[in-house]
């Protein structure tokens, strides 16, 4: 009798460890059906004619003072050199995407900077408040910039994140990352300003990104969208807007009109709070970096 007791307690243990077993297994095939069924719905969301393929990027990894990098632009669309910018110092960066290393010129103290942009050749810096730092790009190299000009009060207060360029209107466009706060039509603004040779700045109308437009075309939930940057498709004159929280990229008319929405891998955007398009049109992410990844660029090569 104790030999057939210990018999079966051995057996349950057995049966019990096996369980264990087949249950973690499970579990990690649930997870990697997740993973695939995440993956599939990523493709699927995508139009078949959308220009790039956001599943498969060239990935550059930044130094490690771009751990935290934010907006990223070119000049004239020249790949070779990206100029970058991050959360917590003013510092302008530049170098190449496949450098270890990169240089940087002082232009303003610690604070939130969130974007940059290249218009006339003056650089123009995206703080949180909405105050833009202005300083002409013979100022590159030098170890700190002269001549840098902070407007302040340009728009309302609200939190900014996102800047850009349309060098063909002259224009420069500030983003807010939120609705305004007594705003029954949930909408992002953005405000538009012409630039003049000396980079002097003049209001030129304001736009509205729809919220509901967005969920409407994404099918997504109603939580808040919140843009971090924005970037003009220089041979569709569509805007791409990025939304690091919501994990989606909206693409909308020269008008901000949205058109089509992208849903971003998790697994690829660990916090995208960059966007621009190279001479050749191809599109760049740039993502802020996590506990087990550095700060990175991802190229998405324009489909032919």
């Amino acid at each position: 009798m104790k030999y057939n007791k210990t018999l079966l307690a051995s057996g349950l243990l057995i049966a019990s460890a096996f369980f264990s077993v087949s249950c973690v297994n499970s579990n990690r095939e649930d997870k990697q059906k997740d993973s695939t069924s995440t993956a599939t719905s990523i493709s699927g969301a995508a139009k078949s004619d959308f220009p790039y393929d956001l599943s498969k990027p060239v990935k550059y990894n930044m130094p490690q003072n771009l751990f935290e990098i934010s907006g990223i632009v070119f000049h004239n669309g020249d790949p070779k050199e990206v100029f970058a910018i991050q959360d917590e110092d003013g510092d302008l960066f530049h170098l190449g995407l496949g450098d270890k290393e990169s240089k940087f010129t002082k232009f303003g103290g610690k604070g939130d900077y969130e974007d940059v942009t290249i218009i006339k050749n003056y650089f123009i810096v995206l703080k949180s408040n909405g105050e833009l730092h202005t300083f002409p790009m013979t100022e590159l190299g030098k170890p700190e910039a002269a001549n840098v000009i902070k407007t302040k009060d340009l728009v309302p207060k609200a939190e900014y994140e996102g800047l850009a360029a349309d060098e063909k209107n002259n224009m420069i466009y500030v983003l807010t990352k939120d609705s305004k706060p007594d705003s029954k039509a949930k909408a992002s603004s953005i405000y538009g300003f012409k630039v003049a040779d000396d980079a002097s700045l003049t209001a030129a109308g304001e736009f509205s990104l729809s919220h509901k437009a967005i969920q409407k075309e994404s099918g997504g939930s109603k939580s808040r969208f919140r843009p971090s940057a924005l970037a003009k498709n220089p041979k569709t004159n569509e805007w791409y807007v990025l939304s690091s929280i919501n994990k989606l990229l909206v693409i909308t008319d020269a008008d901000f009109k949205v058109k089509t929405t992208c849903p971003l891998d998790p697994g690829l955007f660990n916090q995208p709070e960059g966007i621009a398009f190279d001479r050749d049109n191809n599109l760049y992410i740039s993502n802020e970096g996590g506990s087990l990844s550095a700060g990175n660029i991802l190229m998405f090569k324009l489909k032919k």
